[in-house]
């Protein structure tokens, strides 16, 4: 099979870097000739990807960065419309958004060029909040912004970002209730991250202050599961909340073992060794298959390429397998690393599979780690 089953595209510009972000993206402005510049080599390599037979089967597309929206009406729409031509069989068509950058233009403009779901980074709806982490919109700009959203008739994700400064128990709660007030259909949470390189990093180092404490973490994350279950959601990720038949099956993607093919400055892809040949006529840099290899992975920034063996697939697959709450086939375990987890109470059996218990979700990085170490 040449054809991959999902296509991510990274598009690296924001208008200010947020003070705790880590991404491959650059600030600049809307005006900004090299956005037009960009984007046509984008299309260049989904003409190419196309050609290649790589794109026939995709059924999941993905438009990240940095800040896609900040291409405005024209730009995103010719993306989209562009994905739609070279991914004939594509069903879900997913688009980031900031609400600063987020008009009703550009929203008009991705709907009407084929998009069927927009993922909106709000992470707050309290402006001491907003503040405190960069972010360019207030409260109010992200609550019509998403509402404008829900009306258009995508489907609609809203991340939300916790243990952060001046955040609460309570204003965590609100941020929470506002989201599920305005009726999207899929929430992510994430504990906020200090990352070196980041603003953050150089203000706080290696010292944790008290806001991003790991216990806060975890409370705030449990504060969550309550609150969005007790709404009508499931979490069937470790991030990830949705009501029903809105999960985002582009992210699942990554996390069943499905070949995806990565363009643009900051993507990565996955590979199959028999895609490989494919792949290589739309970016001339990718180097030869390793003969032993049974999944390829590759990033276009760095433009490194880890070759995995069997074994590291498979526990690869393990691992990423219980980032879901469906969690795995419990006869691909080891009896012995499955009897050491459920005694760990990381994990319990559940009609032939093993699945993740609470604590499994809260100590992901203990169960995904001794899954890993089985490569």
């Amino acid at each position: 099979m040449i054809s991959v089953g999902a296509l991510y595209i990274h598009v690296p510009f924001c208008r200010r870097k947020c003070l705790y972000c880590d991404f491959a993206s650059m600030p600049t402005s809307a005006d900004d000739a090299r956005l037009r510049l960009y984007m046509e080599q984008l299309g260049h390599q989904l003409e190419e990807s196309c050609n290649a037979g790589l794109l026939r089967e995709c059924r999941t597309a993905y438009v990240g960065g940095g800040t896609p929206t900040l291409l405005g009406a024209d730009l995103l729409g010719e993306l989209i419309a562009r994905v739609r031509r070279t991914c004939p069989q594509v069903r879900e068509l997913t688009f980031e958004a900031n609400p600063d950058s987020l008009s009703d233009e550009v929203l008009a403009a991705a709907l009407g060029a084929g998009a069927t779901r927009i993922s909106i980074g709000v992470q707050s709806f309290c402006d001491e909040e907003l503040e405190a982490l960069g972010r360019l919109h207030t409260a109010e700009v992200a609550r019509r912004r998403v509402r404008n959203a829900v009306r258009s008739g995508l489907s609609v994700s809203v991340d939300l970002m916790c243990a952060v400064p001046c955040q609460t128990d309570d204003s965590w709660q609100r941020t929470l209730d506002e989201a599920v007030g305005l009726g999207v259909g899929h929430v992510s949470v994430y504990p906020l991250t200090i990352e070196d390189g980041t603003e953050f990093g150089a203000q706080y180092g290696r010292h944790v202050p008290a806001w991003n404490d790991e216990d806060v973490q975890a409370d705030r994350m449990e504060q969550a599961q309550r609150t969005l279950i007790a709404s009508g959601f499931e979490r069937y990720e470790v991030a990830s909340y949705a009501r029903l038949g809105m999960d985002c099956k582009h992210n699942q993607a990554y996390w069943t073992g499905v070949p995806y093919l990565g363009l643009g400055t900051g993507a990565a892809g996955m590979l199959l060794p028999g895609q490989c040949d494919a792949v290589r006529k739309v970016l001339t840099w990718f180097p030869n298959i390793d003969a032993t290899a049974a999944r390829v992975r590759y990033e276009t920034q760095s433009r490194e390429v880890e070759f995995l063996g069997a074994r590291e697939a498979w526990a690869e697959d393990l691992m990423l397998g219980m980032r879901m709450s469906r969690g795995v086939d419990a006869q691909l375990v080891p009896a012995n690393v499955l009897e050491n987890l459920e005694q760990r109470g990381l994990v319990r059996r559940e009609g032939g599979r093993m699945v993740p218990t609470h604590d499994g979700w809260l100590l992901g990085n203990e169960l995904y780690g001794a899954l890993w170490d089985l490569a």
